[in-house]
Formats: structure tokens, C-alpha cells, sequence
């Protein structure tokens, strides 16, 4: 390997280690520590300590992130409570109010810390339902046909009856009647037969005298 090549991988080497989250993490820890704790701290052993809990969590274990939690919980209610006993002890209202709304704040992460550390533990059941969609057009299909060979044996089979129209004959044709059936009778009596009209026999066309 050339010098350049080595130059080149060791500022890769250099540029991973400083966006990893292990950094991110002890940059953090080692700004506001405090010095008799810093002065012994070995820097690569801090980085590899923080590199074991990421493949625990990676591999599954779950135990340094369930510890942490439970801390971070402990911390959260121990801050409720002196928050809470600063603001009951101050005798100007703006303190007051300003220590008693810190400390429902700290309540309320502590909540929130503790139900991750519950779905972490029991994690909670999802139930999907089928979503039943009415709109846009549809086709309903009132007869399946399934091939003999599709059809489970230990299923129970469904048989669909088609709709048929009933024909009927001419003579079995049923109508509805709105009243009663009237009675046959004969002819007014008073009616009479029309007489013979006496017309001219020589008709003659019009404009046309006869002789």
C-alpha cells in the first residue's frame, strides 16, 4: 500500500468516526462532566462501550436501553418533586408558577418515559381491518363459476340458484278486475230502426241542370 493510499484510508477512517452516533454520544457525555471524572476516562474505551451497546441493540438485547429508560424515569420524578417543593416554598407568584409548570413538564416526559419503556416490553398489537371502499363504480356478480379442481373437499359448498322468468301461457294469463262483472241484457226498447232515406234517383253533377 502507498503512502497516498494509507493517507487516504486513514482520513476515511477518521471522517466515519467523527459522524458516527458513538461520537455524537461521547462529545456529549465529556463537555459538561466533570473533571476529576474526565481525568480518568480513557477516550477509545468510552468509544468502544458505546460501540458494544449499539450491536447489543442491533443483535436484539434490549436490556441497556430498558435500563436507561427506567433511569431516565427515576431522574424525571426525582426533578417533579423538587421542582414542585421550590414552587410551593417561593412566596412570589411568578416563581411559583414558573417552578410548578416546570414541574408537570417533568411529570408529563416522565409518563411519556415510562409508556416507551412498557411498549418496549410489551409491545402493543396492531388489528388491521379491511377497509370497506362504497364509492366509484362497481360490479357485483351474482354467480361464481369455480373449476371442479379449485373446489376444496373440506369446504362446505355453496349453491347458487339462477333467476329464471316464469313464462306464462296464454291461456293461464290472470288480469285484474277493478269492479264487478255486469249482466248481459237486450236492446232499449224505445230504440227503433232507422227508415230508408228518400234521395233523388237521377243525381246530377253540380252546375248541371237535370231535364
Amino acid at each position: 500500500m502507498t503512502k497516498e493510499n494509507s493517507k487516504e484510508t486513514a482520513a476515511l477512517t477518521h471522517a466515519k468516526l467523527l459522524i458516527s452516533p458513538e461520537m455524537a454520544s461521547f462529545r456529549l457525555i465529556t463537555t459538561r462532566e466533570r473533571e476529576e471524572l474526565m481525568a480518568q476516562l480513557d477516550t477509545p474505551a468510552l468509544l468502544d462501550a458505546l460501540r458494544e451497546q449499539t450491536q447489543a441493540v442491533q443483535q436484539g438485547d434490549m436490556k441497556v436501553a430498558e435500563a436507561m429508560l427506567i433511569s431516565q424515569a427515576t431522574a424525571l420524578q426525582s426533578l417533579f418533586v423538587k421542582l414542585t417543593e421550590t414552587g410551593l416554598k417561593t412566596g412570589m407568584l411568578r416563581q411559583q408558577e414558573t417552578a410548578l409548570r416546570l414541574a408537570l413538564k417533568a411529570q408529563s416526559q416522565c409518563r411519556a418515559t415510562l409508556e416507551t419503556l412498557s411498549n418496549i416490553k410489551n409491545p402493543p398489537i396492531v388489528y388491521a381491518k379491511q377497509a370497506n371502499v362504497t364509492t366509484g363504480p362497481q360490479q357485483i356478480n351474482n354467480s361464481v363459476t369455480v373449476p371442479p379442481g379449485d373446489v376444496d373437499a373440506g369446504a362446505p359448498q355453496k349453491k347458487t340458484r339462477k333467476n329464471k322468468l316464469k313464462e306464462i301461457g296464454h291461456g293461464q294469463e290472470q288480469w285484474l278486475d277493478a269492479g264487478t262483472p255486469g249482466t248481459t241484457g237486450s236492446t232499449h226498447p224505445r230504440a227503433k230502426a232507422m227508415v230508408a232515406i228518400d234521395r233523388p234517383t237521377n243525381r246530377g253533377r253540380k252546375g248541371q241542370s237535370g231535364t
